[in-house]
């Protein structure tokens, strides 16, 4: 006789070779600017968290590669710097789908994913997380289209020419959305680019639902009703999202998940080394970011941190599904930009939040919506509303 054990595995394994699944952001694409990095093959940690193998191993068929830029001042020369570096990000993501044809693709419709799943490959699309690139420069958002990005995060910590960032030390800037931000959305909606709410402003969100056409996602957000970051959504954003249409892809990385506890010697470290700093990270030279690296290493391997679980994770999951219902929640782990958790330390550990879902009581219905059914509705909407 088979054990109740055996028997969740048995259920897990099924759900995943017929859910279609998603991760929605992943920071990856800062590695594969490293020479020394091989997604094609399996790494470990911590030199990543994803990898074309562990995809494969934790059945999950499709991902958003993220070219990401931190924020600098809105000059004409970073915004050139940041400009090269996103396309930098994507040539690299290209290249390496080119070289390993065989196991994964290049995706840039939300059909894609159905059709790779099929042939077993893993289907790899790009957003862009902060619309710092585009600067001031309309057209660059249909350039980066036609260069396969997907989704477009509008700002990242800081402020930027489009929109003002939850995060800015400084305060905002353009009171929410900026003029030209507008124009940005309006042209997003006509290309068919998913609008990433993630990082922005509650101000900004809410101007932007109120602007755009389309619904929009949030590629990595939690509930701020759980974990207190501004980063997270509000109940209230949470049903004007759901209102709008659109999926809030709730985010693996810790204090998203759950408040820090502030008297851990971890979290005083890690204070003391950002105020010995006193800058952010994108201002800092090429050695202090090594140097800065090195000491957060030391301190993380000395003073190991304490990382949530999947069940704290499942707690944004039932929260959104209790406020808003099932149909407007998704996932989006950050990882290799920060994202783990004690028990989902990988892609290939994804199924451990399908058991914990199971234990709650989900239906295999309600699991694979989340794992990929209502995002990809949103997807095929957006698209569908291009142009109009």
């Amino acid at each position: 006789m088979c054990s109740p054990k055996q028997n969740t595995e048995e259920i897990v394994k099924k759900i995943h070779s017929k859910a279609l699944t998603v991760d929605t952001h992943v920071d990856t694409p800062m590695a594969l600017l490293n020479n020394n990095f091989d997604v094609g093959k399996r790494n470990e940690l911590p030199v990543s968290r994803v990898d074309f193998v562990r995809m494969k191993a934790g059945g999950l068929d499709a991902i958003f590669f993220a070219a990401f830029t931190g924020q600098r001042e809105c000059t004409p020369e970073y915004t050139e710097q940041a400009y090269q570096k996103a396309h930098q990000m994507i040539d690299s993501t290209r290249a390496v789908c080119n070289r390993y044809r065989n196991i994964a693709e290049l995706a840039t419709s939300s059909a894609d994913a159905k059709r790779l799943e099929k042939e077993g490959k893993r289907a790899i699309y790009i957003g862009m997380e902060n619309g710092f690139p585009i600067g001031t420069d309309l057209p660059r958002v249909e350039e980066f289209y036609h260069c396969g990005v997907r989704y477009i995060t509008l700002c990242h910590s800081k402020n930027n020419e489009i929109c003002d960032s939850s995060t800015d030390n400084g305060g905002p800037k353009h009171n929410g959305l900026s003029k030209f931000g507008e124009k940005v959305v309006e042209e997003m909606n006509r290309l068919g680019i998913m609008i990433d709410v993630s990082h922005i402003s509650d101000k900004t969100f809410y101007d932007v639902i109120a602007k755009s056409n389309a619904p929009v996602i949030a590629s990595h957000s939690s509930v701020r009703a759980i974990a207190r970051h501004p980063r997270n959504m509000t109940d209230e954003m949470i049903k004007t999202l759901a209102a709008n249409g659109g999926v809030i892809q709730i985010c693996l990385l810790s204090d998203y998940v759950k408040d820090p506890d502030t008297t851990a010697v971890s979290y005083q470290k890690m204070q003391e080394l950002r105020r010995s700093y006193n800058t952010d990270f994108e201002s800092m030279t090429n050695e202090e970011k090594d140097e800065y690296r090195k000491r957060r290493r030391e301190i993380r391997t000395k003073y190991p941190r304490k990382l949530p679980t999947v069940a704290d994770l499942v707690d944004h999951i039932d929260y959104v599904k209790q406020l808003v219902g099932i149909d407007y929640v998704g996932i989006g782990s950050d990882f290799d930009g920060g994202g783990g958790l004690s028990d989902c330390e990988d892609v290939s550990q994804f199924p451990n939040i399908t058991r914990e879902m199971l234990k709650r009581g989900y239906t295999e219905k309600e699991i694979k919506k989340v794992w990929g059914g209502n995002f990809f509705r949103v997807f095929s909407e957006v698209e569908s509303l291009a142009g109009k």
